[in-house]
């Protein structure tokens, strides 16, 4: 078991931090600050972006919701959708498999050669 306190960790706006990365699916925390965002883009995996903390607005499609803290949205693979921080927020972003298909079909690197801060390690057994 590995465990996580994503209320704990350290706020660094712009800098996402990889929980894990498996097969199965990859955990990211991403920290925004009030006004900064991820805009327009798409995923080919299957995302799930859960509201930590902080208010979000969420566009996809013709469609257009401000999340509060607590809240968990799904996207399919490849629905393009933005997100824009209505206050500062954290993330937790689940991307189901990892990578998905053809993720890195231009030749880039995998993404498991990740700078040594870009990584949130789990809290030690008690």
């Amino acid at each position: 078991m590995r465990r996580w306190d994503l209320t704990s960790l350290s706020r660094d706006a712009g800098q996402p931090r990889v929980l894990f990365s498996e097969p199965e699916g990859r955990a990211v925390v991403i920290d925004l600050a009030a006004g900064q965002a991820l805009g327009d883009h798409q995923v080919r995996e299957r995302a799930l972006l859960h509201v930590v903390s902080g208010t979000v607005r969420i566009e996809a499609a013709d469609t257009a919701v401000e999340c509060p803290a607590g809240t968990t949205i799904t996207f399919e693979p490849g629905e393009a959708h933005s997100v824009r921080a209505l206050a500062d927020a954290r993330l937790l972003l689940a991307l189901t498999p990892w990578p998905g298909a053809a993720h890195y079909a231009d030749g880039a690197l995998g993404g498991e050669h990740l700078p040594a801060n870009a990584m949130a390690e789990p809290l030690p057994d008690r």
